[in-house]
């Protein structure tokens, strides 16, 4: 499947000249090492992958042995996986490195070393916390690798033209058009409902069915559920139950985390390290609200007034409709096509930050209950400008789920902060227009924001 991090990969490869090694971070299967092994195949002459996961302890043994000699340890690795490495020509991937932090601490030296190319793949949360026992090389550079965005997905289908139609329209300001756009909407519904996870992906595209998917979408749930367990023994439980409750907290109208809801006097400080394990594994992206945004949102940010979303949509409507395995497949491919409607807007609203995550934004809104009527609303993303001026840096972006809206909490939210406020964005489902200065983009180009 065809991914965009191969070009990150391939900058680094042009750039590094042997300088660096890359490290590929990312959940539980989005595909680490599938784009590592296909990045390694088409640019190298040769290529050895060390999984970490599988190689037992007597190959650790006589790896870590081998340490100190670059000789031998070269030698070793060309026997065992019987392929020859040649100078400046080959990559050695350390798969699932944080499973033998050794591994990661020696690339240092082979860096310094300079016969060779590496890479690197590994679980973030499990990194950080095998990190603490060993020096991280300073010769390492870093990439994310998420969930399929809405394009990727559409490549992965076959279709390599589609949203180029999409880019067009939003370079220049122009609808995409009625037969375009509805086969993009018919798309994305699809994206919706399978998500990004590589392996959902592909059950849809070999099986042609939503049984398949969400067969692979359980799974997926099930591995990261066992993830947690994993996780110290004084978070497994707070964690557990705070991914349990993302689907509930979404649906609501304010979606906004309400922790008396994992328990009764619950408060942030107690609940914060949970949440941030879960961030960190990127299972969930938190959005923070802003309280005063200008020109820097982090400055203003409240930490204990936050959204919190699951890190791939289609994992998210499985999560809705599991106690119904069943009839669940049914379900989706209704909802796929448009016929079953239900609470959609969490499942637009999560997607959109998806996409603003990938993308690699930070997500804040903008959340003020006041007795006060017009100083009442709620914008659902706030995006600061590529290029900071004194004022008007702040995007102030609405996501709408159906076909008919209002748009009072934004035109108050311009009002109050006009002086900051840049290009409004309405997000829906309907095709580009503008008017009375602000922009309606179809959901399916929140990626290109």
């Amino acid at each position: 499947m065809r991914r965009k991090i191969y070009e990150k990969l391939l900058k680094w490869k042009k750039t590094s000249k042997g300088t660096t090694a890359i490290m590929i971070e990312g959940a539980r299967r989005v595909g680490k090492s599938y784009i590592a092994e296909e990045f390694a195949r088409n640019e190298y002459t040769s290529y050895i992958l060390v999984d970490f996961n599988r190689e037992d302890n007597e190959f650790r043994k006589r790896f870590n042995n081998l340490r100190s000699d670059l000789d031998s340890l070269f030698l070793f690795l060309q026997e065992y996986y019987n392929t020859q490495l040649v100078r400046r020509e080959s990559l050695i991937i350390f798969d699932e490195v944080q499973k033998y932090p050794s591994a990661r601490e020696l690339i240092k030296y082979l860096v310094q070393d300079g016969r060779y190319d590496y890479l690197e793949t590994g679980s973030l949360i499990t990194i950080m916390s095998k990190a603490k026992k060993i020096t991280i090389p300073s010769e390492e550079e870093s990439v994310q690798l998420y969930p399929m965005d809405f394009e990727e997905f559409l490549w992965a289908l076959g279709d390599t033209v589609l949203f180029d139609a999409a880019k067009r329209s939003y370079e220049n300001s122009l609808p995409v058009g009625n037969p375009l756009h509805r086969k993009l909407i018919e798309r994305f519904r699809q994206y919706m409902v399978v998500g990004g996870m590589p392996q959902a992906v592909e059950a849809f595209i070999n099986e042609k069915n939503y049984f398949a998917v969400e067969k692979a979408k359980r799974l997926i749930i099930k591995l990261y559920r066992e993830d947690i367990s994993k996780a110290r023994k004084s978070l497994v439980e707070k964690t557990r139950r705070i991914y349990d409750l993302v689907p509930s907290q979404l649906s609501r109208h304010e979606k906004k985390f309400v922790l008396s809801d994992i328990k009764s006097g619950a408060s942030y400080e107690n609940y914060q390290e949970a949440f941030q394990w879960l961030e960190d594994a990127k299972l969930v992206n938190l959005a923070y609200n802003s309280q005063d945004p200008n020109i820097g949102l982090k400055l203003t940010k409240d930490d204990s007034s936050f959204k919190c979303y699951l890190g791939d949509t289609g994992l998210l409507l499985t999560m809705v409709f599991d106690e119904n395995p069943e009839t669940a497949p049914e379900l989706m491919k209704k909802i796929a096509m448009g016929k079953l409607e239900f609470n959609k807007g969490m499942l637009i609203e999560n997607i959109v930050a998806q996409a603003f995550v990938s993308s690699g934004r930070k997500l804040y809104f903008y959340s003020s209950y006041s007795r006060d009527a017009a100083n009442r609303m709620e914008v659902d993303f706030l995006l600061s400008k590529a290029a900071l001026t004194n004022k008007h840096n702040i995007v102030p972006v609405e996501v709408k789920s159906s076909t008919n809206y209002t748009l009072s909490s934004l035109r108050k939210y311009i009002a109050k902060f006009d002086s900051y406020v840049t290009s409004p964005i309405v997000l829906h489902f309907n095709d580009y227009d503008e008017k009375d200065g602000i922009t309606y983009l179809p959901i399916y180009m929140a990626s290109l924001l």
